[in-house]
């Protein structure tokens, strides 16, 4: 069975509504969900509920009612049963994990050690480092870094592990300095229940984990129930529920953005090769759902992927998600030129841009939104998802218009750092009284003039 990707060719009169509804498509504000999770949203409330008031009423009752609510959220919603001993993974069986995948998959650990070796170095490079102006006898002005003391990192767990999430959101609070990280998977067997995902706990010096998943995890570190510390952050990708508690608990802790189901946009030269292209398509649409999307401004390379995109569908393993995945969300966009298709791609704002070009950096340069972007035919999306160093946690859904990636910048709260000499203030003193008394606030006029009345007091004394 083919797949009915949509087309969108910009000379059509539709195209600029098409392009704007592509957009909008995975994004927190669409509310798309599955049938399968609009049954279970009938099935818990006893009546059909938008995504928006299934997270509404989980997060409520998990504020108001603590951990019973949690374990019945988790009952209902990831079928485990637990109690509130089991919530949370144990030392011991951290340990035990680490030992038995030391043995049965030694493999594994090698290569999340040379990655998390990646992630730190680069991660490290770019921190942010106290900065300060100095005046000698006048004032130094500046500003001082400190970490976010507590981060919870989620990490899903639905049809497969992704130990790549941990490492992604794990090693840059660590290269923050980060003091208390805690990391919350499903109790599934992709997750919490993973004998390789609690060995990388380990490996990685978490401590804290939790059997935990879903609006209902957002709420327990939000709020904090018995035996859960609330946290000072939450960070990390989620299907569109975690997403929306993410988006309402944001004020009463940090969270790094609305990171949506996965996203690609190619934007492709009229040589970059078409198989690659429709590699790069089927490598986000087989997340499912996943928003894959070809921008180019070459009639024949766009005919040339959809073949491409047609006999590479059928070898996949997950060809039928794939294929679903591709007819609701991807597309193949034939701009009418070079111009236009860097126009529609800023437009669309994507999570992950692979620039298929022959000078890749000259179009980067054009680019204003974009989550990560991919430069040249040999730099798969694949390669910043699992190793190359910046976090694989991206904005979706087009929020890349101003919104950025996780990096460890983002675990580090600044402060600014003021001091004043008298001679300083003197200097200053005349030009904040005047602003101060323009918008009316005499109080803070005098706080300043009173200062220079006690200096001159001061040295008024001296020369007697």
């Amino acid at each position: 069975m083919s797949a009915r990707i949509r087309r969108i060719d910009c000379a059509q009169a539709d195209a600029a509504l098409e392009l704007t509804r592509l957009r909008d498509l995975l994004g927190a504000q669409s509310q798309v969900v599955s049938a399968r999770s609009e049954e279970l949203t009938r099935k818990v409330f006893g009546e059909p509920l938008t995504p928006q008031q299934v997270v509404e009423r989980v997060l409520h009752r998990v504020k108001t009612e603590g951990m019973p609510a949690l374990l019945e959220f988790t009952r209902l919603f990831d079928r485990a049963e637990l109690t509130p001993q089991t919530v949370r993974v144990s030392a011991a069986e951290l340990a035990e994990a680490h030992a038995a995948c030391l043995v049965q998959n030694p493999a594994f650990l090698e290569t999340t050690r040379r990655i998390r070796q990646n992630l730190l170095t680069f991660q490290t490079s770019i921190l942010h480092r106290d900065a300060m102006l100095t005046h000698p006898g006048r004032m130094e002005v500046g500003i001082r870094y400190r970490p976010v003391r507590r981060v919870a990192m989620m990490v899903p767990a639905g049809a497969a592990s992704y130990p790549s999430t941990l490492l992604m959101t794990a090693c840059p609070a660590q290269a923050a300095g980060v003091a208390e990280r805690v990391v919350i998977m499903p109790p599934t067997p992709y997750g919490a229940n993973s004998v390789n995902m609690l060995a990388l706990c380990h490996e990685l010096g978490i401590t804290e984990v939790y059997r935990l998943g879903g609006a209902q995890a957002v709420a327990a570190l939000a709020f904090g129930v018995e035996g859960i510390q609330p946290v000072d952050m939450i960070v990390g990708p989620g299907n569109l529920f975690v997403a929306l508690a993410k988006k309402l608990v944001y004020g009463v802790v940090g969270i790094d953005c609305i990171a949506g189901p996965s996203e690609v946009v190619v934007l492709a030269d009229p040589n970059a090769p078409p198989e690659f292209i429709a590699a790069e398509l089927l490598a986000q649409a087989e997340h499912s759902p996943g928003s894959s999307v070809l921008v180019s401004w070459n009639a024949a390379q766009v005919d040339a992927v959809a073949t491409h995109l047609e006999s590479r569908l059928a070898k996949l393993d997950r060809a039928d998600l794939t294929r679903d995945a591709l007819e609701r969300y991807g597309a193949l966009v034939l701009a009418r030129d070079e111009a236009e298709a860097v126009r529609i791609t800023n437009q669309l704002a994507p999570e992950h841009l692979q620039i298929a070009a022959d000078n890749p950096r000259a179009l980067a340069d054009r680019i204003d939104n974009a989550g990560a972007m991919f430069l040249g035919n040999h730099t798969p999306v694949a390669l910043g998802d699992y190793a190359a160093g910046p976090s694989h946690v991206l904005p979706t859904g087009g929020s890349a218009r101003w919104a950025s990636g996780l990096t460890s910048n983002d675990f580090l709260k600044r402060s600014s750092i003021i001091h004043f000499e008298p001679a300083g203030l003197k200097e200053i003193a005349s030009d904040v009284i005047a602003l101060a008394r323009a918008e009316g606030l005499t109080a803070h006029a005098e706080s300043v003039q009173v200062r220079l009345d006690a200096l001159d007091s001061k040295a008024g004394k001296g020369g007697r």
